[in-house]
């Protein structure tokens, strides 16, 4: 008897902004809290449907990304898994405050392209949700659009 695991596809995102690598990786990381569409895109807004104050994305070995309530919890998003600045990093997905359920992984990479840079994002591992893989992998295909137009603005 066999057991066959099945692949869901990733979600793919690109987008193309104008200026050099170096300085689109810092906007996504270090300035998240600038562009992350906090009133629609944080754990305490599908909560209480308020904004969350900030967001943070501790970058390197052993960092994290996480927003702050404005009753000053902090709620983590991901773990970074791999940071390669200013080419890529990994993170190990889950905006929840579940911290056992399983996690997705995201890669962005960031590629020069004539003194603009490629933002390429890639949302993976849907099928470690189980039942919830297909239901949650369509609310990000959906909701990486607007996340990412509000970071190339």
């Amino acid at each position: 008897m066999s057991t066959q695991e099945t692949t869901i596809e990733a979600v793919r995102r690109s987008v193309t902004v104008d200026c050099p690598v170096e300085e689109a990786f810092a906007t996504f990381t270090e300035r998240i809290h600038e562009w992350w569409p906090l009133a629609t895109h944080s754990i305490d807004h599908y909560e209480t449907g308020s904004a969350a104050e900030t967001v943070v994305f501790q970058g390197g070995a052993g960092g994290q990304v996480y927003e702050r309530t404005k009753k000053g919890e902090e709620l983590k998003w991901a773990d970074v898994i791999a940071y390669d600045p200013p080419h890529r990093f990994v993170l190990a997905w889950n905006p929840s405050r579940e911290h056992a359920r399983p996690k997705t992984e995201i890669e962005v990479t960031f590629t020069d392209e004539a003194g603009k840079t490629r933002v390429d994002l890639e949302h993976r591992g849907w099928e470690r949700l189980g039942d919830e893989a297909a239901e949650t992998r369509q609310s990000y295909n959906e909701g990486w659009e607007p996340v990412l137009a509000d970071y190339a603005e």
